[in-house]
């Protein structure tokens, strides 16, 4: 892999990255709900299946996927569903007035507290479940590979780019998140928040479920 190459992987990771997806979506609102710790443990449960899924590429995934596109499309349908279902999750999300709790303090968490094991497996299960991943790993990152070389430490050198590019766009958007959250002490802000979060995770699953390609 050329430097060249490596630099390329670099933009085309930073610009694929910055594009609001599940994933990002997924951060902002537990940032915005739970707070930037929570948002922490989302990402981890994100960046775990993220690896997984690029270690599994370098095993062959994308052979696999292009051998048995049936696959692919399980894949895509059961992202499709476990999305709406997280979607629906959103939209019927319990709120409360939280205005007065603040005062005199530092604000309080929008909504109520949820175990960091729940966070991290449904940060996992979002980040496994989008086909944009999937595609990533099994199409995107095997171009930047030099066959004539030896590819682990290529592997590893895209897999730290990564990483760090898909980390830093992760905290910009629990910066972002966490923001928010003084907005949604207050139950009605919440409700909508709720239902646009919601609303998009269903958009979401309908243009996977919709999708062909």
């Amino acid at each position: 892999m050329t430097l060249s190459t490596w630099w390329l992987f670099i933009v085309m990771t930073f610009v694929v990255s910055a594009t609001p997806g599940p994933n990002m979506l997924f951060v902002m609102s537990t940032s915005a709900r739970h707070g930037v710790g929570a948002a922490v443990v989302a990402m981890l449960g994100c960046m775990t299946a993220l690896l997984a899924m690029m270690s599994v590429s370098a095993a062959g995934l994308g052979a696999l996927l292009q051998t048995y596109p049936t696959v692919f499309d399980a894949l895509r349908l059961a992202g499709a569903v476990y999305l709406a279902y997280l979607g629906v999750k959103c939209w019927r999300s319990p709120v409360q007035d939280m205005m007065g709790e603040g005062i005199g303090g530092s604000p309080t968490r929008a909504g109520p507290l949820v175990p960091s094991g729940a966070i991290y497996r449904q940060g996992f299960l979002v980040a496994a479940s989008n086909p944009k991943a999937i595609l990533f790993a099994a199409a995107f990152l095997p171009q930047f590979i030099n066959p004539d070389a030896a590819k682990l430490p290529q592997f590893v050198i895209l897999l730290t780019t990564f990483t760090v590019i898909e980390v830093g766009w992760y905290f910009v958007y629990a910066v972002s998140g966490k923001r928010l959250a003084i907005y949604l002490q207050r139950a009605t802000v919440m409700r909508t928040f709720n239902r646009l979060t919601g609303g998009v995770f269903i958009g979401f699953a309908a243009m996977m479920a919709a999708a062909r390609d």
